[in-house]
């Protein structure tokens, strides 16, 4: 136990003091996703974040700064996931279809092996939610994969410290079951209109008492959390497959004003050109097997080149694991052989995730001032035969291909998804853990 302790000490205290001095990579093709790529290019970061981006005989690079040698390798942003189930997170339960009380981050284990496989996926920032069997499941959370202890260790925060997230909804046939669930489309809608209403009375109330606290309304923590949707706060990540189910998020964040995330959409190529007037973004997953629900049963490769060609702004998720995190760099790649353009494919996996959770000044793309987040790779990100060599977060090293532990999460086998052993003497590796 002790032995636990003291490495766990020296894990902190070494991300506490990362990127003290300067490091710097040169010689790699990088590809900042604002910009073109660059040939023999350089990145400098330091104190987790990036201090200069540029081709390496035009770009400074501090006298002290640690020189990395990346020829022949690509580096790129470190890619966003806006739609992920790692953690062994759940939401709401069978009380009720709508919860939006529920906060997801209260039971996801920080320490699931999850992250590490995401980590060898490229993924430095996830969105995770809980499921979609309801209409209303409850409070996502947006995370930074750091090397992490807890839930506290990986949260992203604003400025004043509070922990970001969104609200996750749902429609279709995800949500309709027995009472008290609807059982038509229909009744979905209307259930969420009328949990709507109430959450606008609740707030006329607030404001009509005037911080009078006689005059205030008791507390109640769904509607406060339904008008953390209506004033901004939160911005919804809606599961919606059926052309039909998209119409109908549509209609009613423009009758509530509320922000909107389409997720999955599969059937979003069918009314690319109405989803592009609504000016609400997709958030795509490209399933390359057979199987799932029968409203996905539309989904096409193309839909990627569709909704590029609309103007609609576009990412993709993993949903993992429906799609693993560690092969998150196959959407785009299909995408693009669908029609999608490269440089928007590179984006959606980027930059489009970003602004679909308010973090685009921070992550998504390889500029001085934001976090140092960024991946190396063995060669093209959209080559079937690419690999991701290394992971970073903040400017501290999260994954790497050549140490023997975190190959083992990249490729699978025996171990990669254990996040801890048995307490027994005689097992073999239990000691430490």
């Amino acid at each position: 136990m002790r032995k636990l302790f003291l490495a766990l000490s020296l894990v902190i205290a070494t991300a506490a003091n990362a990127q003290e001095s300067p490091l710097a990579f040169v010689g790699a093709k990088i590809i900042p996703i604002v910009g073109d790529p660059i040939d023999n290019g350089a990145i400098v970061v330091q104190n987790g974040k990036i201090l200069a981006v540029g081709p390496v005989d035009s770009t400074t690079i501090p006298a002290d700064a640690k020189r990395v040698d990346a020829k022949d390798k690509v580096i790129m942003p470190g890619i966003v996931d806006t739609h992920s189930h790692i953690g062994g997170g759940w939401g709401a339960d069978g009380s009720s279809p709508i919860q939006p009380d529920v906060r997801v981050m209260d039971s996801i284990n920080a320490r699931d092996p999850g992250f590490t496989r995401a980590r060898a996926g490229g993924l430095t920032t996830l969105n995770v939610m809980p499921g979609s069997g309801h209409l209303l499941g409850g409070q996502t959370i947006y995370l930074k994969l750091r090397n992490g202890n807890t839930i506290d260790d990986i949260a992203i925060r604003d400025d004043q410290g509070n922990i970001l997230g969104g609200m996750k909804m749902a429609n279709g046939t995800n949500s309709q079951r027995d009472p008290p669930f609807p059982g038509t489309r229909s009744k979905s809608a209307a259930l969420i209109r009328e949990k709507f209403v109430k959450a606008q009375e609740y707030r006329r109330k607030i404001e009509q008492a005037k911080g009078d606290a006689t005059k205030l309304p008791d507390r109640d923590l769904e509607l406060e959390g339904i008008l953390e949707v209506l004033d901004g706060k939160r911005i919804v990540h809606h599961h919606t497959h059926r052309a039909d189910d998209i119409l109908t998020v549509i209609r009613l964040s423009k009758e509530f004003h509320f922000r909107v995330v389409l997720h999955h959409a599969s059937e979003a190529w069918k009314i690319a050109d109405e989803i592009a007037k609504s000016g609400v973004p997709c958030s795509i997953i490209l399933v390359d097997s057979p199987g799932g629900k029968l409203e996905a049963k539309d989904l096409l490769m193309q839909t990627g080149a569709v909704l590029e060609k609309a103007g609609v702004l576009t990412a993709f998720h993993t949903d993992d694991w429906i799609t693993d995190s560690r092969l998150f760099l196959r959407s785009p790649a299909l995408a693009v052989r669908a029609g999608m353009s490269r440089e928007k494919a590179l984006y959606a996996m980027t930059m489009a995730g970003a602004k679909m959770i308010d973090l685009d000044k921070r992550i998504g793309s390889l500029e001085p001032g934001k976090d140092a987040d960024f991946i190396v790779l063995s060669g093209d990100p959209l080559s079937v035969y690419t690999k991701v060599l290394e992971t970073w977060v903040e400017g501290a090293k999260v994954f790497d291909r050549s140490d023997p532990k975190d190959h083992l999460y990249a490729v699978g086998g025996y171990g990669a998804g254990k996040d801890q052993v048995m307490h027994l003497c005689c097992e073999e590796g239990a000691e430490g853990r």
